[in-house]
């Protein structure tokens, strides 16, 4: 195990730190299996910080707050270069000899503390002033002087510049080499421990070969661009809000607490600090400290700028501009930093921030355009999201033509209206996002913006969130078509509904659907298409993959899914709010879609699960011709609406208990099980609480059930569950 570890996290860091693969993924793949397998017959010798540990693993219950050695300050800001320079010009004095003598001389001084000696010195060959007062003021004009002179010359000093990545600052510590714990900045003093996530980023090292026994990382965590253009599109495609920019998408990526999250969007870090290093020798400078991290294959930042003068500086700032935009992450500015620790430790803190760095920012790049339109797309999941069509504009490198408005509740409160003269900017330098409507250049030709009142698509009913949005249209976050049958909703509804936990058609997966889809021939186009399927089986059969086989038991498997019951077929049509608990609790209520349909808003009311709004929304799908047509069309093909009584047990072990299943099942599904437990009365849970009365743990349970243990609850393992349910 130990060698597979070590094998593997070489392969880690050939790959994302080097550039430099040393294996086949394939290979990778293979040997990070035999990995998993091991661990799961070998736990007690499972590494923390297992390479099996970057793909993600059991959520965290919560997170805990833990202090930082040393206090993680940020960085002050600067929006021009006469800020850089006057900083500069602040911190001069200090780090200079001669400057630092003058300005302890004019502090002694003042204090009536100078020494004649002293003063000589500081004077030369000027005769010295015999009242304190013209002694300060001669010293004052001294010290203008040295620094006009050094003006002059350029301000010689050692400073480091490199890119202000716009991520997320992050502590990293190691103790004896091994990745312990990471933290967020928080609130400078404190911070989240992230480490579920942290241990999923493939760049940073979980163990480190020659490090001081205690080194601690600091620097920044990020989305990668491309990551976020992906990140980005697999939302839209959901029917999901897309991130605003890689920033906050980042933050909420540490912040949620299932790291399989994490280990899904590839999050990258670059160091730039450092925390309490055991080791005084370790480095005496920033450009050593980098030096140091990448003998020890932790990331750093791509490029970097000595400078010893203001014009070096300002030459940095102009070159990171120049190359910025093709960097593969975000980044809103120049870090400029004094490179010596000794130097920085004189500087010291203010209360916020270290005076011996700070930070250039570049402003974001902004530009009028026309907004020509607004069009209505519909997502998946029946969302209607308003898209600003505009004449083209560049920006950041970029023709931008599109940008999405988000919901009509946004376009209320910032006015905007078709005919306007919009700003626009990249928000993260990535994605468009209209700033707001340039008032004064309004015409009355200007129209307002009429969200739908019908889906765009199938002309169905539309739900609008919050409800009391229909009062106060700034309320509005989303609107929505419920019509399940939608064809801009229609394949992710098909893949759903045919699926396991729902109507379970055998045959019927993603890749069949998508092959019927392609062919116009086929008809398709509702959930009463899928039981006429067998109208087209010689078409089916000449589809790429299909045959005579293939196409005889997806036709079994249809007709098979006819007798499932009404609880299977609403869990499967998609409804908003009715999922697979609320369908059982409906079906225990209502004999069939006929009681159904005539239900009032009340009678829905009183279902466990449905709410006064969610009920009054189903009330109304229910009324709609939609609907009717909907379950008219599934009766006529044969597929069963009525609701089977099933009677459950209220005299087992589990019965009225709550209980919660986690890890691995050898002899069924988790799903299995819990159709079983709900037979016999208890009632199935997904996490582990103060409610919980019993928890069934199998090979591979984690946090689960190390929560079970710390609040005292009963555990069982599959063996007692499989005796329960044969008994």
């Amino acid at each position: 195990m130990h060698a597979l570890e070590e094998l593997l996290h070489e392969a880690n860091r050939a790959y994302y730190v080097d550039a430099s693969p040393v294996m086949p993924d394939a290979e990778f793949d293979r040997l990070l299996e035999e990995l998993k397998k091991l661990e799961l017959e070998h736990p007690d010798h499972t590494c923390p910080n297992s390479p099996t540990k970057r793909v993600g693993g059991e959520p965290i219950d919560g997170f805990v707050t833990l202090p930082h050695d040393v206090p993680m300050l940020s960085i002050d800001n600067s929006y021009s270069k006469d800020d850089i320079a006057a900083w500069i010009k602040s911190i001069y004095p200090e780090l200079d000899a001669k400057a630092r003598e003058i300005k302890e001389a004019i502090e002694n001084a003042q204090a009536g503390n100078l020494t004649s000696e002293s003063s000589e010195s500081l004077f030369g060959d000027a005769p010295t002033p015999k009242s304190k007062t013209k002694i300060v003021e001669g010293l004052k004009q001294k010290l203008r002087d040295r620094l006009k002179e050094s003006e002059s010359r350029g301000f010689p000093l050692d400073l480091v510049c490199d890119p202000k990545i716009d991520g997320v600052a992050l502590s990293i510590r190691y103790e004896d080499g091994q990745f312990v714990r990471a933290l967020t900045r928080g609130d400078g003093r404190q911070g989240d421990d992230v480490s579920h996530a942290v241990r999923t980023i493939r760049s940073i090292p979980l163990t480190l070969q020659g490090a001081p026994a205690i080194l601690e990382v600091r620097g920044e965590v990020f989305i990668p661009n491309a990551e976020f253009v992906r990140i980005n599109d697999e939302r839209l495609a959901n029917d999901e809000e897309p991130f605003m920019n890689p920033r906050n998408a980042c933050a909420g990526t540490l912040k949620n607490l299932d790291p399989n999250i994490a280990a899904s969007r590839n999050l990258d870090f670059r160091a730039h600090g450092r925390g309490t290093i055991s080791d005084n020798l370790f480095a005496s400078t920033h450009k050593e400290l980098l030096e140091q991290y990448r003998k020890l294959t932790i990331p750093t930042p791509d490029h970097s700028w000595p400078c010893t003068t203001v014009d070096e500086v300002q030459e940095a700032i102009a070159s990171l501009d120049a190359l910025r935009h093709d960097l593969p992450y975000a980044t809103d500015g120049l870090v400029i930093r004094v490179n010596g620790f000794a130097d920085q430790d004189l500087l010291g803190t203010t209360s916020k921030s270290p005076r011996w760095v700070i930070a250039f920012k570049y402003p974001a790049e902004r530009k009028p355009t026309k907004l020509i339109d607004v069009e209505y797309q519909v997502g998946k999941t029946g969302k209607i999201t308003p898209r600003a069509v505009m004449e083209p504009v560049l920006l950041a490198g970029t023709t931008v033509r599109h940008a999405s408005l988000h919901n009509f509740g946004q376009i209320v409160k910032r006015d905007i209206r078709i005919g306007d003269t919009v700003e626009v900017e990249k928000a993260g330098e990535i994605i468009p996002y209209v700033v707001g409507p340039v008032k004064k250049k309004r015409t009355k030709s200007a129209k307002k913006i009429v969200p739908p009142k019908l889906c765009p698509v199938c002309e169905g009913i539309v739900e609008i969130e919050p409800a009391e949005a229909m009062d106060d249209p700034e309320l509005e976050t989303a609107r929505r078509c419920i019509n399940p049958e939608c064809p801009a909703q229609l394949r992710e509804k098909l893949v759903w509904f045919a699926g396991r936990k729902q109507m379970d058609i055998d045959g019927l997966g993603e890749s069949t659907i998508d092959l019927l889809l392609a062919d116009e021939n086929i008809p398709l186009a509702s959930f009463g298409d899928i039981y006429r399927l067998h109208e087209h089986r010689e078409q089916i059969a000449e589809l790429d993959r299909m045959g005579q086989k293939k196409v005889q038991n997806l036709l079994a498997g249809i007709e098979a899914s006819k007798g499932r019951g009404l609880h299977r077929v609403l869990a499967g049509m998609g409804i908003r709010h009715i999922g697979d608990s609320t369908a059982r609790a409906i079906c225990a209520k209502f004999a069939d879609i006929k009681q159904l349909q005539n239900a009032s808003t009340a009678d829905l009311e009183a279902v466990e699960g449905l709410g006064t709004l969610t009920a009054s929304m189903f009330h109304e799908y229910l009324a709609s011709e939609v609907s009717h047509h909907t379950f008219s069309d599934l009766e006529a093909v044969g597929v069963e609406l009525t609701s089977p009584t099933v009677q459950a047990a209220t005299d087992t072990p589990v019965s009225g208990k709550t209980v919660v299943l986690t890890g691995t099942l050898e002899s069924m599904t988790r799903d299995e099980a819990k159709e079983q437990l709900i037979a016999l009365g208890a009632s199935v849970s997904g996490s582990v609480s103060k409610k919980t009365d019993l928890v069934i743990a199998g090979p591979g349970a984690g946090s689960k059930l190390t929560k079970a243990e710390s609040l005292g609850i009963e555990v069982w393992d599959e063996a007692k569950l499989a005796a329960l349910l044969s008994g």
